[in-house]
């Protein structure tokens, strides 16, 4: 962006990197967000093709974490429920609830009850299961809950490893606030340009 002065550039810099936030919270539906927020970085690349903080470290950094944090929420909810006596199947329907529940949920408080919706339909879905079973009641409580926990701290993993990952994005992308202010003459064909690029 070193066509744009810090301030049209900056205001440019910060929206992109707001909408990178909302994507963040798609993590919580059970969505690759950290993956689309990889490719809404890629998009800026493409679009900045000057931008040499947007390197090979930094994709190689970047897919690192989003790969760490698919890898690490299937282990927690993988180990979570294994420790609270779930079985395979119990396991496996206790992800298929999470991802419904999110979606039905998604429109309640704001769209917060999708993380709820996550947590109940994680516990429904293991506890159907292993009643399906034959399991006794209070023993397929207790696996539900650690197909819950596990959801729980898997989502949590998940969105910090997406907060890194904006963060990274946002240290390579803000630009040089030395970049000279326009003048009063220039002002105008700047901002028609800066518009011009948005849209």
């Amino acid at each position: 962006m070193d066509w744009l002065p810090f301030p049209f550039a900056a205001l440019l810099a910060g929206v992109f990197l707001t909408l990178l936030c909302f994507m963040l919270l798609l993590n919580i539906f059970g969505l690759p967000a950290n993956w689309l927020i990889l490719g809404l970085v890629a998009l800026w690349k493409l679009c900045h093709p000057t931008a040499e903080n947007l390197g090979l470290w930094f994709w190689l950094c970047v897919v690192g974490l989003a790969l760490t944090g698919e890898v690490l929420e299937f282990l927690m909810q993988l180990f979570k429920a294994r420790r609270y006596g779930s079985s395979s199947s119990g396991t496996f329907m206790g992800m298929v609830g999470a991802i419904i529940g999110a979606i039905l949920l998604a429109p309640i408080f704001w769209g917060l009850g999708a993380f709820i919706g996550a947590l109940l339909g994680a516990w429904l879905g293991c506890f159907g299961m292993e009643l399906c079973k034959k399991r006794p009641l209070a023993e397929a409580c207790q696996a539900a809950c650690g197909a819950m926990l596990g959801r729980f701290f898997g989502t949590v993993v998940k969105c910090g490893i997406g907060v890194a990952i904006i963060a990274i994005t946002a240290q390579r992308i803000w630009p040089d606030p030395t970049l000279p202010v326009p003048d009063a003459e220039s002002m105008p064909q700047l901002v028609l340009l800066f518009f011009g690029w948005a849209c």
